[in-house]
């Protein structure tokens, strides 16, 4: 399951859907309006392998990392998104929720950054 957090823009969601990408919003299609962060990683355990992605940076923390979700933090402007969300998606590195699950991943412009379960150091990526 794929889930945007609240503060990203409907553009973007619906832009996601028009790509035929399946995605959820916090506050539209699941959760609550408001939830705070320290409810959201309790609220993904109650989801199956979900990826969460958000533009918050409190995410981006690799103290987070479990192996049942994916926790992506867009280091990118907030008319950027949907893009970025569609390139992680579709980067042969994580296009799976298999592949997805256990890591913080940053993602910019330059590439992805991500943390895994039990790694001693971040592993960067260049977008393909």
């Amino acid at each position: 399951m794929n889930i945007l957090d609240e503060n990203i823009l409907q553009d973007q969601r619906e832009r996601l859907r028009g790509w035929h990408i399946s995605i959820h919003q916090i506050g539209h299609d699941v959760g609550r309006k408001g939830m705070k962060d320290s409810e959201i990683i309790p609220f993904l355990f109650q989801r199956r392998q979900p990826t969460f992605f958000t533009r918050d940076l409190d995410f981006c923390d690799h103290t987070l990392c479990h192996p049942r979700y994916c926790l992506v933090f867009l280091a990118v402007e907030k008319n950027e998104v949907a893009v970025f969300v569609r390139r992680l998606l579709r980067h042969p590195e994580f296009d799976t929720k298999a592949k997805r699950m256990g890591t913080i991943v940053r993602l910019s412009h330059a590439g992805l950054s991500l943390w895994r379960v039990n790694a001693e150091r971040e592993v960067h990526f260049d977008w393909q």
